[in-house]
C-alpha cells in the first residue's frame, strides 16, 4: 500500500481480499462475499469507482439488517426453450446473477440465444461485470436491471424509473474489442454518491433535477431529488424498456414497488435481464471477431475532432484504467479506505 496524496493505492489483490472477509464477516456466503468482491474490485480496475469498493459499507449494512439474505441462492421458477425464468429469494445480486449467467450461457450452447429474466433480486454492481462474464463463455452478452425510481418520466416530477444500465459485451479481446455499458441516466446515481464522498459540493449541468424537476448543479440536492435522464425523452423510454423486459417479463416489482441499495423501509426486489448470443451460429466465431475489429478500426480512423487526440469507442477508457490499475494499483481515497478500515476493525477481520 502506498499514500499519493489523498489518495491510498492498493493491490487489486489485496483490496480484493479484505473486501471478501469483511463480507463473510458480516453474514455473506462465501460464494457470495467471492464474487461481490470480485464485481466491486473489477469496477474500481476499470476506473468505474462508482460501482467499486465504496459500495461494500452499504453491502454490509443491508445484509446485517436483513435487508438482503446473504446466505440465499434463489431458485429456478421456469425454464422452456431457450428462456428462464429465477426467483432470487432475496439472495445477494452477485450470486443470483452469477447463477443467470450460467445458465443463459447454457441455454445459448443448446439452442443459439438463451435469455433468463431474475425477479427478487438486489444490486448486482456493474452490469459490465456480468455481460463480460457472458463474453467470457463465447457469447454476446446483453444485460440489463432495474432498479430503485430515482427518475421522472419525461416531462414529470415524481420518480417512476431508475438509472435502469443496460450492457453489450462482445468476445472480442481488446484493444479492438467494444462494450457498451451505460445507465439510461446522464449519470449512474452511484456516480454522484462517489463525487459527494469525495467533498465534492457541485455536479455538472444536465446530470440531476431537484424535486420539482429543475435542473440542480448542487450536490445535495441532486441525491435529494431526481437523476436526469439521458437525452430527454429518448432516455425515458430506454429506461421504461429495460423496466418491461426486466420487471414486467420477470413478474418482479415494478417501478414504485422497487428498493434500493440505500432504501432501508423495503427490499429491493430488483429485476434483471441477461442475454446470451451465441455468434457461432450466424458466422463463424473468428470471422465475427475480425469483422468487430474491422468495424472498430474502421471508426477510429475518423479525424479527431478540435480539442480531441484520438478517436475512442466504448470500452477503450476502462480497458486502458485497468492496464495501468493492474500495474500500479487502485487507488482510493483516504476516507474510503478509512470507512474499509473501520468496518474491518468492528468485524474483527485484518486489513493485512
Amino acid at each position: 500500500m502506498r499514500s499519493i496524496g489523498d489518495e491510498i493505492l492498493l493491490p487489486d489483490s489485496r483490496l480484493r481480499e479484505v473486501t471478501r472477509r469483511i463480507l463473510v464477516a458480516a453474514g455473506a456466503s462465501s460464494r457470495g462475499a467471492m464474487l461481490a468482491a470480485d464485481a466491486m474490485v473489477a469496477a474500481n480496475l476499470r476506473g468505474v469507482d462508482s460501482h467499486g469498493v465504496q459500495l461494500l459499507a452499504a453491502y454490509v449494512k443491508q445484509i446485517e439488517a436483513g435487508g438482503i439474505d446473504g446466505r440465499a441462492e434463489g431458485r429456478v421458477v421456469s425454464e422452456s426453450g431457450a428462456t428462464m425464468v429465477f426467483d432470487g429469494a432475496n439472495a445477494m445480486g452477485h450470486v443470483v446473477s452469477d447463477t443467470c449467467c450460467g445458465h443463459a450461457a447454457r441455454l445459448a450452447r443448446s439452442h443459439g440465444l438463451g435469455m433468463v429474466v431474475a425477479r427478487g433480486s438486489n444490486h448486482f454492481g456493474a452490469a459490465a461485470y456480468w455481460a463480460q462474464k457472458l463474453s467470457g463463455e463465447g457469447m454476446i452478452g446483453i444485460v440489463m436491471c432495474n432498479s430503485s425510481p430515482r427518475v421522472a418520466p419525461w416531462q414529470g416530477k415524481e420518480g417512476r424509473f431508475g438509472t435502469n444500465p443496460l450492457c453489450v459485451s462482445l468476445p472480442v479481446e481488446p484493444p479492438d474489442a467494444w462494450l457498451l455499458d451505460m445507465a439510461t441516466t446522464t449519470v449512474a446515481a452511484n456516480k454522484i454518491y462517489n463525487l459527494v464522498s469525495k467533498g465534492g459540493d457541485t455536479i455538472p449541468s444536465g446530470w440531476a433535477m431537484d424535486s420539482d424537476g429543475v435542473p440542480t448543479t448542487d450536490a445535495q440536492t441532486a441525491i435529494q431529488g431526481l437523476l436526469m435522464p439521458l437525452g430527454g425523452y429518448k432516455g425515458s423510454g430506454l429506461a421504461m424498456m429495460v423496466e418491461i423486459l426486466c420487471a414486467v417479463l420477470s413478474g418482479g416489482a415494478m417501478s414504485t414497488e422497487v428498493g434500493g441499495l440505500y432504501v432501508t423501509q423495503r427490499r429491493s426486489a430488483t429485476s434483471q435481464m441477461f442475454l446470451a448470443i451465441e455468434a457461432g451460429r450466424f458466422m463463424p466465431q473468428e470471422e465475427f471477431a475480425a469483422r468487430v475489429r474491422q468495424l472498430v478500426a474502421h471508426t477510429k480512423a475518423v479525424a479527431p475532432a478540435k480539442g480531441y487526440d484520438e478517436v475512442l469507442v466504448a470500452g477503450d477508457p476502462e480497458w486502458r484504467a485497468e492496464e495501468l490499475r493492474r500495474r500500479e494499483g487502485i487507488p482510493l481515497a483516504a476516507d474510503v479506505w478509512e470507512n474499509i478500515s473501520a468496518l474491518a476493525a468492528r468485524l474483527g477481520v485484518s486489513t493485512e
